[in-house]
């Protein structure tokens, strides 16, 4: 064999093992892409590299892994969805008291289904790998509640943050938690819906009476 047809075949070998590389490459990018969805981009976005951020991906994907998750049973789901009622009830009277359970209820919902309620940033680490088309909804919710605490969010907001609550609540849960019943009127799904005005403690207009 010539010494030109050794490099020819040579350079023909290192062609298809780089093209085959590169196919995996590719193939990992897209499950990655399509396991995490928008939350693909913003870690890329964080991180300023892809490969970096492909890294941290597949370090929540493994971590995820180890989690024993399980899904709700009828009863749970029956149970948190008339949580969730009462919540959206609550907002009308109270919308400071309204968003702060929303909040812990959402964490005790997280922590049934099976995930850690440790640190809020490793929070999220976990669950964005099965609800990472929801997670922006929690992040949003959580920096409004946290406005909330300091006393610096309007009704609007607080109106914002149980919209944005309830969008991971039904993810968890599998279900609408507040489908076709009456309540689901008070905090509706549009973002542009006008928010509820407070009511006095006591005043009777401010619950649904049809229950």
């Amino acid at each position: 064999m010539s010494t030109t047809l050794t490099i020819i075949l040579i350079v023909v070998v290192l062609v298809v093992i780089a093209a085959i590389v590169y196919g995996i490459q590719v193939g990992r990018r897209k499950k990655l892409q399509s396991t995490f969805g928008p939350e693909y981009d913003k870690v890329v976005a964080d991180t300023g590299s892809r490969t970096e951020a492909e890294k941290e991906l597949r370090e929540r994907e493994k971590r995820h892994a180890s989690l024993e998750l399980k899904p709700l049973s009828p009863e749970a789901q029956a149970k948190y969805s008339a949580a969730w009622e009462e919540v959206q009830i609550q907002f009308v009277d109270n919308p400071t008291e309204a968003v702060s359970t929303a909040d812990e209820l959402v964490t005790r919902l997280i922590a049934e289904r099976g995930y850690p309620t440790g640190e809020y940033d490793e929070r999220l680490a976990d669950l964005s790998v099965e609800h990472a088309n929801t997670l922006q909804h929690y992040r949003d919710a959580h920096a409004i509640s946290e406005r909330n605490r300091a006393g610096e969010a309007g009704t609007e907001d607080l109106r914002q943050a149980l919209v944005h609550y309830r969008a991971l609540f039904a993810d968890l849960l599998g279900t609408d938690p507040v489908a076709g019943t009456t309540e689901s009127r008070i905090v509706p799904n549009g973002d542009n819906a006008p928010a509820p005005a407070p009511r006095e403690a006591g005043d009777a207009s401010a619950r649904d009476t049809s229950r």
